[in-house]
């Protein structure tokens, strides 16, 4: 494999789905959620949020991808993945850093993102680069479409 230096980090565009969807397919314990996850969810989260996901391309392949958002006071990180023989090379924390760039422009000052426990992987990617892992509140969701089930990946 060239190095990462090799890897194109640019915004992501509904052009891109299919071959995110395929690196989704390929991450073990990955989440996809039925209508959010779909072409159509993702279109219209790009196009809500046209400048602030990501994908790492090298060779014509996406090995890495970010969905990013904001809400206009806070950006989300939906997602975050690398290809498993591109891990630990830089290409997660290069992406982040262009998602966190993208936001700054926007104006948005804070990022987060949920990461689930059981993700030791990426639990211990986000707190080598920095980040603070929050105990001082609870998360909570409400279902608001019941056909939206989440299928996580073997």
């Amino acid at each position: 494999m060239a190095g990462t230096m090799s890897v194109l980090i640019r915004e992501m565009t509904i052009e891109d789905y299919d071959k995110v969807y395929e690196l989704w397919m390929q991450i073990q314990g990955f989440g996809i959620r039925s209508i959010d996850d779909s072409r159509e969810g993702v279109e219209r989260f790009l196009k809500r949020n046209p400048t602030t996901s990501v994908v790492a391309v090298q060779n014509g392949r996406i090995v890495g991808s970010i969905l990013c958002g904001h809400d206009g006071r806070t950006g989300y990180f939906y997602h975050v993945c690398v290809a498993r023989d591109y891990r630990n090379r830089g290409v997660g924390h290069r992406m982040a850093h262009f998602a966190m760039r993208a936001l700054q422009a926007e104006g948005i000052n804070k990022v987060s993102l949920v990461a689930f426990t059981s993700n030791s992987l990426g639990n211990a990617f986000w707190n080598h680069v920095g980040w603070t892992r929050r105990d001082d509140f609870y998360y909570y969701d409400f279902v608001l479409n019941e056909e939206n089930i989440t299928r996580f990946n073997q």
